[in-house]
Parts: C-alpha cells; sequence; structure tokens
C-alpha cells in the first residue's frame, strides 16, 4: 500500500467513520523560528464568508502568531509567465503535464512512468512563494535563513509529503504545512474589520493568482487556447491514458488537479468546492487581472534556471508484475484471465479495492482466490457437495455385506 499510495485524500473523504487523517504541523512548530511567514494557497481565501477582505484574512493570520504572510497566490502569477515561457521555447513534447498537484505527479510515478518526460520541469507556486518570502525577510530585516520559519497552509495531504519528501528537489524551502482545517477556527475567531492599515513588506496578488485554486484557474493565469484542465483523481487516471496512448498530442498543456474543483475541493478545506468555487470567482474578479509581477524579471529568472527542479524525477512503478517481459507478459495474461473469473463486484470485501487488484496480488502470489468472499463461497459449496457424495460412498467391502444382508 505505501508503494501504491499518492496522498490524494481520497480515503479521508470517503471514510464513514473519519478514521483517517492527515498528520500536519500545528502552530506550536511556530516556536521553533525567530520569524514566521504564513503561506496561504489560493483555495485558503475561498473558506471564508463573502465579507471576508484578503486583507483580513492576512491581518487574522497575524493574530494567530505568524509575523508575516506571504500570498502563494502572488508565486503563482510568477509560476505562471514561467510556464507560458516554458511552452513557447520548449515545442519538442507534447502535451506538457502541469506539475503544481503533487499527487497527480506522484500517481505519474506509480503508475504512468513513461509519462514522466511530460511533466512541466518547473517548481510549483509553493516553493516559489517560499523561496521569494526569504529572500525579501532575509534582504529587508537581516535575518539568516535558519531563523525564518515558511508554513504552507494546505487545503490536502499531498502538499505535505511534498515538503517531506520532495520530488524533482533536494531540500523543500517550506519548512512546514499546516492544514486549513486546523487553523480555520482560529482565523474565524480572528477576522474582523480590515480598516487598521497592516504594513506589510509583500506585494498583493491580483485575480489571476487567486483563481489558481480552482480547477481551470491555473490555465486562465498562463493565458492559452490549447490548454486542457482536467480535475478529480479517476478523470485524471482517464486522461493519462488517453496521453499514454498517443492520442492528445496537439495539445500543449494539461492543468490536472486531483481533487474534484481543484484545490478547494482538497480533503483538508472546510468549505464545500461548489461554494468556495464561487468565492474565488468572485475574489478573482473583484480583484482583476492586472499583476504587480513584473514580467521581464520573471522571464530573466526562468532563463537563469530560478524556476528549474533541481532533479530528474525518477519513476516508481508499483504495478509491475515482473521483471522479465516474457514472464511479466504471461502474468498479464494469467491477471486478464483472473478478473473474468472473480465477480467483478469491486465490494472490497477481500481488502483490495477492486477486483482487478486482487486479481494483481493473486498473479503475483500475494494472496489467494478464496480471498473473495463469493470465490470462498462456491468452493465451500464444493467441497461440501464432495463431502456428500464421498459420505454416500462405502467401502468395497461394506458395500459387499450389506448386500448380503
Amino acid at each position: 500500500m505505501e508503494n501504491k499510495c499518492i496522498d490524494c485524500g481520497e480515503c479521508i473523504r470517503i471514510c464513514p467513520n473519519g478514521a483517517k487523517y492527515a498528520i500536519t504541523d500545528n502552530l506550536s512548530k511556530l516556536k521553533e523560528f525567530k520569524f514566521n511567514v504564513a503561506l496561504p494557497a489560493p483555495s485558503f481565501f475561498g473558506q471564508f464568508k463573502k465579507e471576508a477582505s484578503i486583507k483580513s484574512i492576512i491581518f487574522a493570520l497575524k493574530k494567530i502568531g505568524f509575523d508575516e504572510v506571504y500570498q502563494v497566490p502572488l508565486a503563482a502569477e510568477e509560476v505562471s509567465i514561467a510556464i507560458r515561457e516554458y511552452i513557447n521555447t520548449h515545442k519538442e513534447m507534447r502535451p506538457l503535464i502541469s506539475s503544481s498537484c503533487p499527487a497527480v505527479l506522484r500517481l505519474i510515478q506509480v503508475r504512468f512512468p513513461e509519462l514522466i518526460k511530460n511533466i512541466m520541469p518547473v517548481k510549483p507556486p509553493m516553493e516559489i512563494a517560499a523561496q521569494r518570502a526569504k529572500e525579501i525577510i532575509i534582504e529587508k530585516m537581516g535575518l539568516r535563513p535558519e531563523e525564518i520559519g515558511a508554513f504552507f497552509i494546505s487545503p490536502c495531504p499531498a502538499k505535505v509529503t511534498a515538503v517531506r519528501q520532495p520530488l524533482g528537489l533536494n531540500k523543500s524551502s517550506v519548512d512546514g504545512v499546516i492544514s486549513i482545517s486546523e487553523i480555520f477556527g482560529d482565523i474565524v475567531k480572528n477576522l474582523g474589520d480590515d480598516e487598521e492599515e497592516q504594513a506589510s513588506i509583500f506585494g498583493e496578488a491580483s485575480g489571476l493568482g487567486i483563481g489558481w485554486g480552482r480547477a481551470g484557474g491555473e490555465n486562465l493565469a498562463i493565458g492559452g487556447d490549447n490548454y486542457l484542465a482536467v480535475d478529480g483523481i479517476h478523470n485524471c487516471i482517464g486522461v493519462l491514458e488517453e496521453i499514454e496512448m498517443n492520442k492528445l498530442p496537439d495539445i500543449d498543456y494539461i492543468e490536472c488537479q486531483a481533487c474534484i474543483g481543484g484545490c478547494i475541493g482538497g480533503a483538508l478545506a472546510v468549505e464545500s468546492q461548489y461554494i468556495a468555487r464561487v468565492k474565488i470567482r468572485r475574489l478573482s474578479e473583484k480583484l482583476g487581472t492586472k499583476s504587480p509581477i513584473k514580467k521581464e524579471k520573471v522571464i530573466e529568472d526562468f532563463r537563469k534556471g530560478y524556476f528549474d527542479l533541481e532533479n530528474a524525477i525518477l519513476p516508481k512503478p508499483s504495478m509491475k508484475l515482473d521483471d522479465d517481459l516474457s514472464e511479466a507478459i504471461r502474468k498479464m495474461e494469467l491477471l486478464e484471465k483472473t478478473v473474468k473469473d472473480l465477480p467483478g463486484l469491486d465490494c472490497g470485501s477481500c481488502g483490495s479495492p477492486n477486483c482487478r487488484a486482487l486479481a494483481e496480488d493473486i498473479v503475483k502470489g500475494q494472496a489467494n482466490e478464496e480471498d473473495c468472499i463469493f470465490k470462498l463461497r462456491d468452493r465451500v459449496k464444493q467441497l461440501a457437495g464432495e463431502m456428500y457424495d464421498l459420505a454416500q460412498k462405502l467401502p468395497p467391502t461394506l458395500d459387499a455385506k450389506e448386500r448380503q444382508e
């Protein structure tokens, strides 16, 4: 299971007993640093009542313990420019796949390793936000890097893993991840009038960056007409299968989000993704599309490699049946036959998520056909019939004696 888990949070979302939960950091970790900066995700701003402005939300974050707040939407606007520049200058690979959703990256690692080459080699907004925030604090306040704590306010568990076990990076620039649900109550208590001007050393994002919080917002910020946006883990799998079969060679860029609705639908978010989507849209429209980001500076940094992933993302195939190709083909044929023999109900009673997963385990020698309760029932019925037939038969000597009597 550890080899197959992509931290999408579906188990947390669907567990009827609430037994599954994500292990994230809490506010007590702020004590480890001299200066703490919050990095709220774009989706974070869609969690509160419509009267709550971005300024009041940022002020509330400062009230609960953060010294400064760097809006991740601001970094998202930079990343949008970097992505567009990469698309325009690298036409040899199509379609390119967004690297912003860590759950999708791990899905590709595990199930579609041959598509790793399609991943956009640009750091996600979370990492750029942490880098920019620390650079500004060091420059303006004279602090050392180790004295600054950068904490991402996350809507999903995949971001936690992305910080603790980063893909394509030697080390994450983020020092901790706090879930939206963890601090939501504290933020609501501290929401109020934002009339009091709060001086900040950081800039403010436009509607383009805020829009990253919902599905399709990334493509809108990048600006293009040959892009595709897909949300929901099962929908992502379907699109990735089409890419694998070379059915989408004419698409330039694909925004894949594991959660329905995008990050607003994350397992650690609080508000309904349908309501949050409307709030994000209204915020985006209110803020407009005039970005404070200097495009020329971003392109210059892009060409210097500022946005580049540091390491290649390596495949981590857990679906491989065998290292030997001929044996793998034989096992695949056996797997397909086993799938047909199973009832196809995907009830999960065997412990596997579906019948195909059980068939795979059977072929690998990690499970038995009788682990399926329906197959077990049929087998017990068969054995009972055989026992009954045996009970009706007598040894030859007893049979002859009965005839004599």
